[in-house]
């Protein structure tokens, strides 16, 4: 049977062989006075002038380290604006950027740090202890630290800044630019090697979805160190000449006051922030009517939700789907072109296909299997990994993404599940999404999360974790009748636990493993 392949509905875009850093700032001298970053706990304001002339001093700091062509840079931090100046002064040089989550552990920190081959590691001041128990038995020679006070024995980014600027090297479109690595769900965390073309062709394929105005101001509270982050706000908001408006973490009444105060008009956000923007009293305190959107990516998100947290915010929620793996966007919606729950059509340049995970028989419009995508964005492949490249993308280019869904006669794609996540019941296969998602709903439930557990008779039952609202009240029983109205019997909720939170990634991914050691 001949494969089943879906195109974007969009025409191609130009993918330019230049350096990510060059395309980013393409446009920036038009605008040199503009604000390019608001930082959203002190306030500083830094221009696009300054931005620039301050990471070509960056880049000559960090040769002056030693760093050149073929080195890793490692960058552990929240986000701020320092985060754009280590990321393009480090790509600048020809070395590659391996951002490292800031709330890991030392041991979490040095794998990645063995793993990537980092020789310099730039840290949060908050975070220098830890980076020096980490990078014991690593190739990393020196630590730089963001301050705000030097610490003794660490190079304070501060005399990086004071050095002469450098230009940027020639590299070719195929240089290794990024080091994300993977959540590591299944296994060790794996370095993803994105190129610089890659980085280049995924801004320049969601700017027709997205179409982000140069003088927009985007919230940017998501992680830089998460792909989300980096690209869809950091890189791609700068290539636009928008003022991103940056926070060290999510806190509601800080992101609302600064959507409030510095009129944003896009948010980029991940279930949890609609849920509470959605849920929580506080968020009518606040005049949101600078809004345009919400876009919404890295987990799924049910479609009652979306239309609630709209409602209550006074614009459109809608949806994008990638992977680190992606560079990370394959699908996003346009405002004009939004169907609930959906995750968007392909982007330029992009294609898909719907493959059934037992037969390997692709799936007409309708039909639900694994998501395969190909295009410009694809990673070069995992680092020192050949293995694990060689299971993830095949000798046609497609990568298999691991996510179930279906594409509807629109070209709108829809996400089910995880292919490793359903829950299978004697035989049946159970999506946990669509049980949060409609759990969520429930006037009582804040937050909730379903995993399969073991059952001697069914092979697993769907168990469901559930974080109430403050102050309210509601029985397993209450729960388990309100699901047991909307779905078939073998997807019914088995077993409900009660729980404060519900453990989250950086990028608000459900820490599903966490849930099953429990």
């Amino acid at each position: 049977m001949p494969a089943i392949v879906h195109r974007s509905a969009f025409p191609s875009v130009e993918i330019p062989a230049i350096p990510i850093t060059t395309y980013v700032f393409e446009f920036a001298d038009r605008h040199p006075d503009r604000t390019a970053f608001v930082d959203g706990a002190t306030g500083r304001r830094t221009t696009y002038g300054e931005l620039q002339d301050q990471v070509a001093c960056t880049a000559g700091g960090l040769r002056g380290l030693g760093v050149g062509p073929g080195d890793v840079v490692a960058l552990m931090a929240p986000n701020c604006t320092e985060y754009a100046l280590v990321f393009h002064g480090t790509v600048s040089l020809g070395a590659a950027i391996t951002t490292v989550n800031p709330t890991y552990g030392a041991e979490e920190i040095q794998f990645q740090l063995r793993d990537a081959g980092a020789s310099v590691l730039v840290v949060a001041g908050a975070f220098v202890d830890t980076a020096r128990s980490a990078v014991a038995d690593t190739g990393v020679h020196t630590i730089v630290t963001l301050g705000p006070e030097p610490a003794e024995g660490v190079t304070d980014f501060a005399t990086l800044l004071a050095a002469e600027p450098v230009a940027p090297v020639s590299v070719t479109p195929d240089t290794l630019a990024a080091l994300p690595y993977s959540s590591g769900t299944t296994g060790l965390p794996k370095g993803v090697m994105l190129t610089h073309r890659n980085l280049v062709a995924n801004v320049a394929q969601i700017g027709p979805l997205i179409e982000v105005g140069e003088h927009e101001v985007l919230m940017a509270v998501l992680p830089f160190f998460h792909i989300y982050g980096m690209q869809v706000i950091m890189n791609d908001g700068l290539r636009r000449g928008a003022t991103l408006v940056t926070m060290p973490r999510f806190d509601l009444v800080q992101f609302c006051t600064l959507v409030q105060t510095e009129r944003a008009t896009r948010l980029y956000v991940v279930p949890p922030i609609v849920l509470a923007l959605a849920k929580q009293p506080v968020v009518a305190d606040f005049d949101l009517s600078s809004v345009r959107s919400l876009f919404s990516g890295a987990a799924p998100l049910g479609a009652d939700l979306a239309e609630e947290a709209a409602t209550r915010v006074g614009a459109p929620v809608v949806q994008g789907y990638g992977m680190t793996e992606l560079s990370p966007v394959s699908h996003a919606t346009a405002l004009d072109d939004v169907v609930p729950g959906s995750i968007g059509v392909l982007v330029p340049d992009a294609e898909g296909r719907i493959v059934d995970p037992d037969t390997g028989a692709d799936q007409p419009v309708g039909g639900t299997g694994e998501i395969w995508v190909r295009g410009p964005m694809v990673m070069a492949g995992y680092l020192n990994r050949p293995d694990a490249t060689a299971e993830t993308i095949d000798a046609d280019g497609w990568l298999h993404t691991g996510d179930i869904g279906h594409v509807d006669e629109r070209g709108h794609w829809f996400i089910s599940d995880r292919l490793k996540e359903l829950i299978k019941v004697k035989g049946f296969q159970v999506p946990p999404a669509e049980l949060e998602a409609l759990l969520v709903t429930h006037p009582a439930v804040l937050d909730v999360a379903v995993i399969g557990v073991p059952d001697d008779e069914a092979g697993e039952l769907p168990k469901a974790f559930v974080a109430l609202k403050p102050g309210v009240t509601a029985t397993a029983e209450e729960l388990q009748a309100f699901v047991a109205k909307h779905v078939a019997t073998y997807k019914q909720v088995k077993i409900v636990e009660f729980v404060d939170e519900i453990p989250k990634s950086a990028s608000g991914k459900i820490l599903r493993r966490l849930l099953r050691d429990r």
